[in-house]
């Protein structure tokens, strides 16, 4: 059981925000909520957290909240996370996703921070062949991939100076919705797969683009490992308590370990409505081939079983999701 009880989570308003917000409060943990709203939205804002309207680029904000409320763990997720948009608007993404990180780092100095769980990206990894696990040299080929690896690289480099361990997790696609119905995932602008085909699929005439069919994969189409977000909050629960525990940091990577293209999605969602329509469209610049997690260290360092370790939990939470909206 973790002893702290101040927790921060920037980007707490987000899709990936909201759920861990509502496990940690189910927790009995004191949350204070930081977002600039510009991808979160209201409607996730967990009633029983402390909400601030702010934004990672004010450092004078992030030392105030740290302090104020004595923050002894801190949940990064605030980010910039389109990649087709993070190639056309660098300055955007370096400033938020880089400068961003580096203000909060610097927020914790002399502060009670002893924690500090990052959200990072399979991305950093570049194009793999097979399963990659956490000892490959990141090789982004994005730019918010590289603002991805910059952050974490941030992160390790002041670890000692600022006593605090970290646990930086990299995330494969995070899709699905929470069991409650209560929150999923609102932004459309993210360019997510599963989401937009969600959409799609309660139309009358639904299309869906696929981007790239010349691929070096089974069906020339992009291949990705998908993870429900349920099992990435218990991921991100069980790193906080292993820190609290252990006092050591570590880099995980947080998907199931298995590769489905765009292809094999798009089939699943023909079951939901026969009349989905796709169209290749170019590839989209930053984009990678193939991409698919090893998980054996996540399972035997944290003991972390996945409860929804199934494409189509997956699909039907998200559909049901978007049913709600």
């Amino acid at each position: 059981m973790i002893k702290k009880n101040n927790i921060l989570v920037t980007g707490g308003a987000g899709y990936i925000g909201s759920h861990i917000v509502e496990k940690l409060n189910h927790k009995k943990f004191n949350i204070i909520i930081l977002d600039n709203l510009i991808t979160g939205y209201e409607r996730l804002i967990n009633k029983k957290a402390t909400f601030i309207k702010g934004d990672i680029k004010n450092e004078n904000t992030l030392s105030k909240i740290i302090n104020k409320y004595q923050i002894d763990s801190i949940i990064h997720l605030a980010a910039y996370l389109n990649i087709s948009e993070s190639e056309k608007h660098k300055k955007k993404y370096y400033k938020n996703n880089v400068i961003g990180t580096l203000n909060l780092i610097q927020a914790c100095k002399n502060s009670n921070v002893k924690s500090i769980i990052f959200s990072s990206s399979c991305s950093v990894y570049g194009n793999v062949k097979g399963s990659v696990d956490e000892r490959k040299k990141p090789n982004p080929k994005s730019y918010y991939a590289f603002t991805k690896h910059k952050a974490e690289e941030i992160i390790k480099k002041f670890a000692n100076k600022y006593k605090y361990k970290y646990g930086i997790l990299r995330y494969f696609n995070v899709a699905g919705a929470s069991s409650s119905g209560k929150i999923g995932e609102i932004e459309k602008s993210h360019g997510h797969l599963i989401k937009n085909l969600s959409i799609e699929t309660l139309k009358k005439k639904p299309v869906v683009s696929i981007y790239g069919n010349n691929y070096d994969t089974k069906d020339g189409t992009c291949v990705r490992d998908y993870i429900h977000i349920l099992d990435l909050v218990d991921a991100h629960i069980k790193t906080l308590e292993y820190i609290d525990t252990k006092h050591k940091s570590l880099i995980l990577n947080c998907g199931y370990g298995e590769g489905y293209s765009v292809l094999d999605i798009v089939k699943i969602f023909k079951k939901y409505n026969s009349q989905l329509l796709f169209s290749y469209e170019n590839r989209r610049i930053g984009d990678v081939g193939m991409i698919q997690a090893n998980v054996k260290k996540i399972k035997k360092i944290l003991r972390w079983k996945p409860k929804y370790n199934n494409i189509n939990k997956i699909i039907k939470s998200s559909i049901n999701w978007e049913k709600t909206l």
